[in-house]
């Protein structure tokens, strides 16, 4: 018998894919992806329970990590990064990327109906050079319309009007599957998903971090920087634009 909290995958998907089982009401099954930022509805025939401990290192964070490790005589001050996460393991698991990384970076917990009225608070609060608006999302092909894209959209139209320099504030915006063309006419500067597939967990933490860690007066390489995501340039698009890092001297 499956029950809530069971990590389970899909028989429909050739089990491809982990999901924790959020909830379950007269007989669907609400999933939620362990490593993608995916929302799911099935029935039990389609799941196989997995003997897997979702804390295991192998399975939780799957990419290299490599922390900051300047050697030379200037200081370096990396963009500052706020998170916003509507998934509370993901927040957590980004966290610890950007701590790994040497990254000064803030989590706030929020779910996505709610980010648009909150984010001009969280701007003000912490004003951050990179905001992360994240969380869950899918797009149901049969009925062309998307779960969550539209939460995003609106808070990053309220973010954009916050500060309307694209330099000043980078936004990265989407989930699994979101609207990317609504999201990059939003303001954002980067969006999922162009290809409308799933997403890592740990993707926008990702191109987050490369923002934060590049100087603010060197472009970033756009090709380049979106394959160092999970997902690739499939999964996450954007426009071109400056690092967030400032270096000074003497250290």
């Amino acid at each position: 018998m499956i029950k809530i909290g069971d990590i389970v995958t899909r028989n429909k998907y050739n089990n491809d894919c982990l999901f924790r089982v959020t909830d379950i009401k007269d007989d669907i099954y609400y999933l939620t992806g362990v490593n993608i930022r995916l929302y799911a509805t099935t029935c039990e025939a389609d799941l196989k329970k997995e003997e897997i401990r979702i804390n295991d290192e192998e399975i939780m964070d799957e990419i290299d990590i490599k922390p900051i490790d300047f050697r030379d005589d200037y200081f370096y001050l990396p963009g500052k990064i706020l998170h916003i996460d509507a998934d509370e393991d993901y927040l957590t698991r980004c966290l610890k990327y950007y701590k790994k990384v040497g990254i000064n970076a803030y989590g706030i917990l929020d779910k996505e109906e709610y980010l648009s009225s909150n984010i001009e608070k969280y701007l003000k609060d912490i004003k951050p050079d990179i905001v992360v608006i994240t969380g869950h999302d899918v797009f149901f092909k049969e009925k062309n319309e998307y779960k969550n894209s539209i939460y995003f959209e609106k808070a990053v139209e309220k973010a954009r009007k916050y500060e309307n320099s694209y330099e000043k504030l980078k936004i990265i915006a989407g989930a699994c599957q979101s609207d990317f063309e609504n999201l990059i006419k939003s303001g954002a500067n980067f969006a999922s998903s162009p290809k409308k597939i799933n997403i890592h967990a740990l993707d926008p933490a990702i191109l987050a971090s490369i923002i934060a860690l590049t100087e603010n007066t060197k472009e970033i390489d756009l090709i380049e920087t979106l394959k160092k995501t999970k997902c690739g340039s499939d999964g996450i698009g954007g426009i071109k634009c400056c690092g967030s890092m400032f270096v000074g001297y003497p250290k």
